[in-house]
């Protein structure tokens, strides 16, 4: 155990870990070093502030492109006749296509022989028929296909942030897959001055977020460390309870969050540098994203209460649902 007061603290990046990125704060204590697969840093302020940012270094790569069967499936379940259309679609625009053929053949002898010569605008006639259908199903089997494509993308990009990880606390990292069913997890991504303001403003609505299932995960992307202050009195006692719990979730593995953050970002026409939220359903799909703080008002007014389900859940939570 090592410590520091009044004093930066910095992380020096290590040539073989990539990961690694300088963190500051002011009263830092080290708590914990550890190696299980890869190394992290678990830095916490003095009595009154609480934050917590960890650092893991992996050379494991993975990218969000990858289209896994799970998505897959997930897009035949919410679809289940889009690949009955789409074969139908193809089978219209394979018998419109040979009705072509054989109308082509058809007028050109009907044009090179005078004694056929009154069948060519009949001829014709099918043949603009047997075109306009293939045009027809074919514009139908395309719009079909990007629309089946951009699902696919949508999902395959939900399964790659379910498969980040978690920290609960300092003996549990979950992926946030775990979390379905459980808790509406509110992703705030920005400066840590941003994430602390989003902090102070959702101090209002804390009890009425926590039984609405709703945990935020802060991820500071300048590598700062974000300042949360729990007022810790016997009056407070319960609501600082539920402050924390609110506040108590990490990302770790900082490239993959922020690979998969940019992403995002890019496929959304947001720059790299603007703070954003996106907010989670209870089944982990995206519900919304935006520019700036969550607005912790809309939850609270949108969001029915998931009590029952919720409470007490996270306490002793393994990781198991």
């Amino acid at each position: 155990m090592a410590s520091v007061a009044n004093g930066p603290f910095h992380i020096l990046k290590p040539p073989n870990h990539p990961g690694y990125k300088l963190s500051s704060g002011i009263r830092t204590t080290l708590w914990s070093f550890s190696c299980t697969n890869a190394p992290f840093l678990t830095l916490q302020t003095s009595k009154h502030k609480s934050s917590t940012i960890i650092c893991f270094a992996t050379d494991k790569q993975t990218s969000s492109t990858e289209i896994s069967s799970t998505a897959r499936i997930r897009s035949e379940v919410l679809t289940p006749f889009r690949s009955v259309r789409m074969f139908f679609y193809l089978a219209f625009i394979a018998s419109g296509g040979l009705g072509g053929l054989i109308a082509t053949t058809q007028l050109i002898a009907a044009l090179t022989n005078p004694s056929r010569a009154l069948d060519a605008p009949e001829i014709a006639k099918g043949l603009g028929i047997d075109l306009g259908a293939v045009s027809l199903f074919a514009f139908l089997y395309l719009r079909e296909n990007k629309a089946k494509n951009a699902q696919i993308a949508r999902l395959s990009r939900e399964e790659n942030l379910s498969n980040l990880k978690l920290r609960v606390d300092e003996k549990k990292v979950i992926p946030l897959s775990s979390l379905r069913g459980i808790a509406r997890l509110v992703i705030c991504a920005g400066p840590a001055s941003v994430i602390t303001e989003a902090f102070n403003q959702s101090e209002p609505y804390t009890e009425r977020l926590v039984e609405r299932g709703v945990l935020a995960v802060p991820f500071p992307t300048d590598g700062n460390l974000p300042s949360f202050e729990f007022e810790e009195s016997e009056e407070t006692k319960e609501i600082t309870a539920k402050r924390k719990r609110l506040w108590q979730l990490t990302p770790i593995y900082v490239p993959e969050w922020t690979k998969w953050l940019d992403e995002q970002k890019k496929l959304a026409g947001v720059s790299s540098d603007s703070p954003v939220y996106i907010s989670l359903r209870l089944d982990g799909r995206v519900r919304g994203s935006g520019i700036g703080y969550p607005p912790w008002n809309a939850f609270v007014a949108q969001l029915p209460p998931v009590k029952g389900m919720w409470s007490g859940l996270l306490d002793g939570f393994d990781g198991r649902v």
